[in-house]
């Protein structure tokens, strides 16, 4: 048992397998495999980049000021580039998938221009793209100079900080309006 819990890979590909030995249980039979995969496949990466989010704006943020200044790039080195990494692509793949998914659905052209009967999945998905580019275009960039993943003097690194940390707040604002028209519609 160590072997398999000390091995995240293994821990996936297990899971990953009961999952789809699930999909063969007669619950399914009645359903559609492939809108219940892409549903699924929805729900993790969305629940990888919002719980990212989530970690970065209650723990991480919050935290980072107690850590004492020698124990700091232990966090800033390698803890905080490898969860930026998961969590700009649980942005991404929530976003593709979503998309992916409201077209299985039949909701994608109304959810887009917020048609009466799709207007509450179209906001919850407007607000993920904001969200999404903000992570992309905001945030990441941000994070790379206050993290010195790429060069940048002091004073970037600390405007670029506070940059990051805004809008990752506002993004944690915007992701609870958008978890209610997620799970809203279905």
């Amino acid at each position: 048992m160590d072997k398999l819990f000390a091995n995240l890979n293994a821990v996936l590909g297990v899971g990953f397998l009961l999952a789809v030995g699930l999909m063969f249980t007669p619950h399914f039979f009645d359903r559609d495999i492939a809108l219940s995969a892409a549903q699924w496949v929805h729900v993790f990466f969305g629940i990888l980049w919002i719980g990212l989010l989530y970690y970065f704006n209650f723990v991480q943020i919050p935290t980072m000021p107690l850590v004492p200044a020698e124990l700091k790039p232990g966090v800033s080195k390698y803890i905080a580039p490898k969860a930026l990494f998961y969590f700009r692509w649980g942005a991404a793949f929530t976003v593709l998938s979503g998309l992916v998914l409201a077209y299985m659905w039949g909701e994608l052209n109304e959810a887009l221009v917020l048609s009466p009967g799709a207007r509450l999945i179209g906001v919850g998905m407007y607000l993920a793209l904001i969200m999404a580019f903000n992570v992309w275009f905001i945030i990441w960039p941000n994070q790379k100079k206050a993290l010195g993943i790429v060069e940048a003097d002091a004073d970037t690194k600390a405007k670029a900080a506070k940059t990051a940390m805004i809008f990752s707040r506002l993004n944690t604002l915007l992701s609870l309006p958008m978890l209610l028209c997620m799970v809203s519609m279905h």
